[in-house]
């Protein structure tokens, strides 16, 4: 739509301010253009108004729902993957993984650097007797039945 289009159409509906209105009206005297797209506009705006909207029945929404209700519902999209090819795929990462630590460990030279110069000479055998090895353990073994003890308890929670 051009910008004289646009002001007919705001003149036609009554939208204008009254200097914009006298501005329209002069120009619809001035040129015959205008005045033949104004009345263009006028009889097309004549026959929207005569024009009488079609009303759906009063028991249209009830049809409608009505046919949905009769169409079988939609099945949600199951897609069943293959377990061969995620093994498939397992297997090719392990083994790459496998030949690669293999190459590794193949081309080293296993030797330890003596680290004795930088360590105070401390006999353990004195220090740590065998009393504090049963000392730990004892406690170790305390602290695994006690973990034991609350894995059994949750599972019997669990199946109340």
């Amino acid at each position: 739509m051009n910008t004289i289009e646009q002001q007919l159409w705001e003149y036609i509906d009554g939208n204008l301010n009254e200097a914009q209105r006298k501005n329209i009206e002069e120009k619809i005297k001035i040129d015959i253009s205008v005045k033949l797209q104004y009345e263009e506009l006028l009889n097309l705006n004549l026959a929207f108004g005569e024009m009488v909207l079609d009303e759906p029945s009063m028991s249209f929404t009830r049809n409608v729902m009505a046919e949905v209700g009769l169409q079988p519902a939609p099945v949600s999209l199951k897609t069943k993957v293959d377990n061969r090819i995620i093994f498939g795929i397992a297997a090719f990462f392990v083994l790459s993984i496998s030949a690669i630590l293999g190459y590794i460990l193949y081309n080293t030279t296993f030797s330890m650097p003596d680290f004795s110069r930088y360590f105070v000479n401390l006999n353990v055998e004195k220090i740590l007797g065998t009393a504090y090895l049963y000392i730990f353990l004892g406690v170790d073994l305390i602290l695994g039945l006690i973990f034991i003890d609350y894995i059994l308890r949750k599972k019997i929670s669990h199946k109340n």
